[in-house]
């Protein structure tokens, strides 16, 4: 019963047959394959437009590449102090990029807001400063919250008139498309995001994501700064066979569709245990409530795993997952009923 995270579970089924599938007889390399090429088409269909697509492995390496494309070594990024660019990728995007500067921008509950945004882009034209460049937006937001359709557009419209890139990190990018209840076009290219993340592993996959440029003129360089970073697989077709599998029959959308309900339920359920507050909103799959100390204490003394977001503090993240067990949901709430009595 281990609610660390969306990256402790397996990989759906379907996926795992369509690995076995893939691995039946030769096929050349490089994603010089029908089956990449099929893949690559399901994604343009998905998103109702002509997209460059690459196939990657890890997430970090697909936003660390993306923005290295969208930033020059003297640009600046923007990005939430809590994004995972910023925080979690060990400086990937400074190191492929070839130095761009992060640049912070504050707003609550893991977003970067349009105001902060607005005041955050300075330095254009100023030979000694780094050089406004992109924006990346994360959606699920590392706080487990979502960009609006309203806010998302707001953030755009600043970009086209600062002739900046919007870039989106959506390593759990099915989970806000189904919480928003909308089409992944409306929530990305139609909004004037220019460079997409769209992760698998964390919904469902083995290892596979994937970039999808929406502005085709930043793919140009995108091909040889995969292969000089050391990412173009050889067996590609082992990374679109999992794409092909988690596009079909809308795979994705149910496997996200899952997790969220399972911390929706959840939530629901803390909430009706006295003392448990939420630090965000419960808009996804991420919660962040805060548990009595005697809570936490005896959950984790019961097998329960989770991470104590302050190691002293009171603050836990839980992340529910496609293939979460709804006993092991009523189990842990149960559990936590019996120990606060």
């Amino acid at each position: 019963m281990n609610f660390c995270s969306d990256n402790v579970a397996g990989a759906s089924p379907e996926i795992v047959q369509a690995l076995s599938d893939a691995n039946r007889g030769p096929t050349m390399p490089y994603g010089d394959d029908p089956l990449t090429e099929r893949a690559i088409g399901r994604l343009r269909e998905l998103f109702e437009t002509d997209a460059e697509v690459l196939f990657l492995a890890t997430g970090s390496s697909a936003n660390a590449l993306a923005l290295a494309v969208m930033t020059p070594p003297y640009g600046s990024v923007y990005c939430h102090p809590e994004s995972h660019v910023n925080v979690d990728e060990c400086g990937a995007p400074e190191f492929f990029s070839g130095g761009a500067k992060l640049v912070p921008v504050l707003g609550a509950n893991g977003k970067l807001t349009p105001d902060a945004l607005e005041m955050a882009i300075t330095g254009a034209g100023v030979v000694h400063h780094t050089q406004p460049a992109t924006v990346s937006v994360t959606q699920v937001t590392e706080a487990g919250t979502l960009y609006t359709l309203d806010e998302l557009r707001a953030i755009a419209d600043i970009c086209k008139r600062h002739g900046l890139k919007l870039h989106m990190d959506g390593a759990r990018f099915a989970n806000a498309v189904d919480a928003l209840d909308c089409s992944p076009a409306d929530v990305s290219h139609r909004l004037g995001v220019d460079a997409l993340t769209f992760g698998a592993t964390k919904n469902g996959a083995l290892c596979a994501e994937a970039v999808l440029f929406f502005d085709r003129e930043l793919a140009r360089e995108a091909g040889y700064r995969r292969k000089r970073a050391g990412h173009l697989f050889s067996k590609m077709r082992f990374l679109s066979a999992q794409f092909y599998a988690y596009l079909e029959d809308d795979l994705w959308r149910w496997n996200a569709r899952h997790a969220n309900a399972m911390a929706k339920r959840l939530a629901e359920g803390l909430l009706e245990i006295e003392g448990v507050l939420f630090e965000y909103p419960v808009e996804a799959n991420e919660l962040f409530p805060r548990l009595p100390l005697p809570l936490i204490e005896g959950l984790l003394k019961e097998g329960f795993l989770f991470y104590r977001w302050e190691p002293e503090g009171t603050l836990v993240r839980m992340v529910t997952a496609f293939d979460t067990d709804p006993a092991h949901i009523e189990a842990f709430l149960d559990t936590a009923r019996r120990i606060a009595g």
